[in-house]
């Protein structure tokens, strides 16, 4: 699938000119986007796809934000993300999975007693654990109200950008995984090395 050049970063493994595609929708305030970036993603299948990997050259792998908007924070969660993609492209993948190991703190509960400038603070902190000291008040100038009342932040447009791609792909929950566009409803957020193994030695042909 095509990417706006302003996300390249979200490729998170493999060469951005891999002819075969997995694109996985995860949610920064969702336990089983999590579970399949901790335990899958980070630890096979990007060293899998890796210049050394089994399936080098072969296979990328796509991050595609998928907000929940039944989750408060998920808006501002995304927003963060989207935010060090473009002050500190290369850190990313590393801020992700920062969130991730701590996402519990912006569930709804930790979450409801706190402003949205109050969650964007507390991530700038999280961010400025992975990111270049120097980009950080960059990347806390993205996450400041524009001027106009209602025109959102610095990266609103990116974040438009993958709702309505979520929303003209039909895609609902997460994690779902597209594999070369086409929706693989057999993959799980359980799944390990020997699964994913599996469906990757049947799927990839090229």
């Amino acid at each position: 699938m095509a990417l706006p050049a302003s996300l390249s970063p979200v490729i998170v493994a493999g060469s951005p000119v891999a002819p075969h595609t997995v694109e996985i929708f995860l949610d920064y305030v969702c336990p089983f986007s999590a579970k399949i970036s901790l335990n899958a993603i980070d630890p096979f299948l990007r060293p899998s796809f890796a210049d050394t990997g089994k399936w080098a050259g072969k296979v990328k792998v796509i991050f595609r934000h998928q907000v929940q908007p039944w989750h408060a924070s998920s808006t501002l969660v995304h927003e963060a993300s989207l935010a060090v993609a473009k002050v500190a492209p290369d850190s990313f993948w590393a801020f992700s999975l920062a969130l991730f190991k701590v996402q519990g703190e912006y569930f709804d509960i930790p979450t409801s007693t706190l402003s949205p400038i109050q969650i964007r603070a507390k991530l700038a902190d999280l961010a400025a654990t992975v990111i270049p000291a120097d980009k950080v008040e960059a990347f806390k100038d993205l996450l400041l109200n524009k001027t106009t009342p209602n025109g959102g932040v610095a990266v609103t447009d990116d974040l438009k950008y993958t709702i309505k791609f979520s929303r003209q792909n039909g895609i609902h929950v997460s994690p779902t995984v597209l594999f070369d566009g086409l929706i693989a409803n057999e993959v799980s957020s359980s799944w390990g090395e020997k699964e994913w193994t599996e469906f990757l030695n049947a799927k990839v042909t090229a």
